[in-house]
Parts: structure tokens; C-alpha cells; sequence
């Protein structure tokens, strides 16, 4: 799967910046995106950095605000210079430290959100990673305890609010279930016509 995307990836013309690619792995919480971005980091033969939106969403209501956050992050990159967030303290409810992310060769941008429709132009590959409703909801719980369970049902809204809004899905390049159960599939963006392809990795 790794595979797949950096294959595709490496294909492609630059687009962040005069040499960087850009590949954002999106989908609903608990559906495979941080497993397959550090899969593909793991895989990479070229330097690259992984961002994860756990880390930049300001709070449970912060996914509207996403758009914001990394159009702030890549617009530096995209002139070839450094590019920052600032990281939110979970535990202590506030922003926490500013976080700098120099020009690389391929960075990868992974969580709810990655996607958004104002990224195209910068976007290399979008990758959509699903799974059903309860795998996704065990593993989130797994992840974050407690924490999360209250917070669940409104933040699946929140998520669903947005991927409708955005059209995420359906500007994918290629779709991957985050069961493994399935081989993703390459598409044509905007189409639901797909040609399945073997996982590579």
C-alpha cells in the first residue's frame, strides 16, 4: 500500500515548491491514515516529514479551523522556505510550542482534514483511508482512552460535515481500506469509475 503511493507520488511533477510532493492521507478518525503515513516515511528512498493533525487541531470543536492551519503551514513551503504550526496541548486545553517544518522532498500530511479542497493545487497524491463505523470507533477508543469516548459522536458530525462540504472522497486518488481486507484502488479523480491495483507493499 506504502508502495502504491509513493509510486505514484514519485510520478508525478512537483508540487510543493519548486521540488517538493505533497501527499495528504485523509478519512474519518480510526480508519488506518497514521499506520499508512508512517508506512510510507518507512518506505520512502528520498528525506521526508511527517505531520500529523492530532497534533494541530485546536481542541475537540478545531477540525472547521484545519483549512486555516495548513494553508498558514504550506504557503512558506511552497516558496521553498520553512513552514510552522503550533501544536496543541491536549492535556492542558491551550496552544502549546510552535513547531518548524523545513522544505523537504516529500512531506506527507496524515489526519481528518489533510485533504481539504483549498490544498489541490499543493496536492501531489490525496489518498482517502476508510474502515467501518465500529473497527473505527474500537480504534479510536484504543488510542485515546476514555478521553475520546465522549467526544466521539460529535466529532464523527463534525467529520462528516466537512468531507461532505469538501468533497474529499471523490477528489481522491486513491482509496484504501483500512482493514487491509481489500487491495486499494487507483482512480480517476472526481469519478467513481476505479480499476483496482495490487497492494505493492
Amino acid at each position: 500500500m506504502a508502495r502504491l503511493v509513493l509510486d505514484l507520488a514519485t510520478s508525478r511533477p512537483a508540487t510543493l515548491g519548486g521540488s517538493g510532493l505533497l501527499v495528504c492521507i485523509d478519512g474519518p478518525s480510526g480508519a488506518g491514515k497514521s499506520t499508512l503515513a508512517e508506512a510510507v516515511a518507512d518506505a520512502a528512498t528520498i528525506e521526508t516529514r511527517v505531520v500529523h493533525l492530532d497534533d494541530m487541531y485546536e481542541g475537540w470543536d478545531g477540525l472547521p479551523r484545519v483549512p486555516d492551519q495548513l494553508e498558514q503551514l504550506l504557503s512558506p513551503l511552497d516558496r521553498d522556505a520553512a513552514g510552522s504550526y503550533t501544536r496543541y496541548d491536549w492535556a492542558a486545553g491551550a496552544p502549546g510550542e510552535d513547531v518548524t517544518v523545513a522544505p523537504v522532498p516529500l512531506l506527507v500530511l496524515e489526519g481528518v482534514g489533510a485533504g481539504s479542497a483549498r490544498l489541490t493545487p499543493l496536492t501531489t497524491v490525496l489518498v482517502w483511508v476508510d474502515a467501518p463505523t465500529e473497527v473505527r470507533r474500537r480504534r479510536g477508543l484504543e488510542r485515546d482512552g476514555d478521553s475520546f469516548a465522549p467526544h466521539w459522536e460529535a466529532w464523527a458530525e463534525a467529520e462528516a460535515h466537512h468531507f461532505e462540504r469538501q468533497g474529499t472522497r471523490g477528489r481522491a486518488d486513491i482509496l484504501v481500506d483500512g482493514t487491509g481486507r481489500h487491495a486499494p484502488r487507483t482512480v480517476v479523480p472526481g469519478s467513481e469509475a476505479a480499476q483496482s491495483a495490487q497492494p505493492l507493499g
